[in-house]
């Protein structure tokens, strides 16, 4: 099992974080301010449905955000649903930290205290939550 994930999974190694919002405008400008991210591509009323995605050109992942007109979502995320961006230079966390909160991201404590210990946690109008991690991603395996 685990080589047919490899197969698949690893070889596509591109991820979307899709999320409901409550004002997608206002969401783009938060994300974009704070994390530096651009509008990659966006859509209105596909089947019902307005969205933005939102990364930066060349990486692996971005986030789709989107409001559905007919049935609007409300976003329920809980404090343990986490996107989380590490950054080992402390002059660049520094600097995105500060570039969340000028953003509007509010800084919160962690629902798990391990978050808090070289990163901040930030958490947007939604409730959905980032955290800025002041460290280089290590494998545990």
């Amino acid at each position: 099992m685990h080589e047919r994930l490899k197969c698949t999974v690893m070889n596509h190694p591109h991820v979307r974080l899709a999320r409901p919002v409550s004002d997608l405008h206002r969401t783009v400008a938060m994300y974009a301010k704070g994390l530096g991210l651009a509008v990659l591509a966006q859509f209105e009323d596909h089947e019902g449905f307005d969205g933005v995605m939102i990364g930066q050109d060349g990486s692996s992942y971005h986030f789709e955000f989107t409001v559905c007109r007919s049935h609007p979502l409300v976003p329920s995320p809980t404090e343990e649903d986490l996107v989380a961006f590490y950054l080992p230079i402390r002059e660049e966390w520094l600097q995105v930290c500060l570039n969340m909160q000028s953003a509007g991201f509010v800084i919160v404590p962690s629902f798990n205290p391990y978050w808090d210990v070289s990163g901040k946690t930030f958490v947007d109008h939604d409730g959905y939550r980032i955290v800025i991690q002041n460290s280089a991603w290590k494998d545990h395996r």
